[in-house]
């Protein structure tokens, strides 16, 4: 089995021109997941981050090389090494072709401005001859703002797919916010700023549940909503030669697909999206309107 799925990802590569290491990588991160979707531990973990723009379009806009969950419960080092382990002994090799190796697997605490700030877990899958480094970060105690969404992640040959709980993209937008308003002018995650800008071309939000994500996400992670327009949204942000450096290295490691922008055009998009429902919490105002990417509020 093994041999035969590794040579239709062979040929769909050469067909449409594709990186194989990439293609193999999204193949054995959507059957990790799908091992997690049947698994006793489905219920633990939320999935999140850039692989939901797979969910919502069907494709990656931008290269990106691991999986991000949200767990519940504590963020136990040792106990979610023992339920990647469980997940990883699956036997639906014959399946898929896939075999993850537990022996491999290592979870660690990621610790960002000496903060705690969940696991990271490494370990690695096989198919056929081909060793494919998988790596999935999980974070603790976010607030998911309306709530969880189930959804179906696609795949790329005919295996069934998984069903997992996910984030709505009100929660994503929120958090990437947070970020943005937290880190300041320090900010080097250039991801955030490219993954608003491209949800606010894409999908339409209500104005009244934006505003309500962004309140209880800065709400759960304690973090002061700004008083006036963030600094990450400001000139000296977006002309700083430091941050324009660090924009192109995104751009060249990353490859993204769209928009097209460059990192000032990236945050005065954000700005016309983020500033109305910021303004409405910081007035204790109300915000009944609904975003339309072609139009903006209406």
């Amino acid at each position: 089995m093994g041999h035969s799925v590794f040579q239709r990802l062979l040929n769909i590569a050469r067909t449409e021109k594709q990186d194989l290491n990439l293609l193999l990588l999204r193949y054995g991160m959507e059957r990790f997941l799908y091992r997690l979707s049947v698994s006793p531990h489905r219920d633990q973990f939320v999935l999140k981050g850039a692989s939901m723009f797979l969910v919502w379009k069907g494709r990656n806009f931008r290269v990106t090389r691991d999986a991000d969950l949200l767990g519940f419960g504590a963020p136990d080092v040792e106990n979610i090494a023992r339920v990647f382990s469980e997940i990883c002994r699956e036997d639906l090799e014959a399946q898929d072709g896939m075999l993850y190796l537990a022996a491999t697997l290592n979870a660690a605490a990621i610790r960002e401005e000496q903060e705690y700030d969940g696991v990271r877990v490494t370990f690695e899958g096989r198919l056929h001859t081909a060793r494919i480094p998988l790596q999935i970060d999980i974070g603790f105690g976010d607030a998911i703002t309306p709530g969880p969404e189930t959804v179906v992640f696609p795949t790329l040959l005919d295996a069934p797919p998984a069903t997992l709980k996910a984030y709505p993209r009100y929660t994503m937008v929120a958090e990437k916010l947070e970020a943005m308003v937290r880190l300041g002018l320090p900010n080097s995650r250039m991801k955030d700023f490219y993954d608003v800008c491209l949800l606010s071309q894409m999908f339409e939000f209500e104005g009244s549940v934006l505003r309500e994500a962004i309140a209880n996400t800065f709400a759960r992670r304690a973090t002061a909503l700004p008083e006036a327009e963030p600094s990450a949204f400001s000139e000296t942000f977006f002309m700083d030669k430091q941050k324009r450096i660090q924009w192109e290295a995104f751009v060249t490691k990353t490859k993204p697909i769209e928009p097209s922008e460059d990192l000032g055009g990236a945050i005065r998009q954000i700005s016309r999206f983020i500033m109305p429902p910021l303004r409405s919490l910081q007035c204790g105002t109300l915000f009944p309107l609904m975003w339309i990417p072609e139009k903006g509020w209406q």
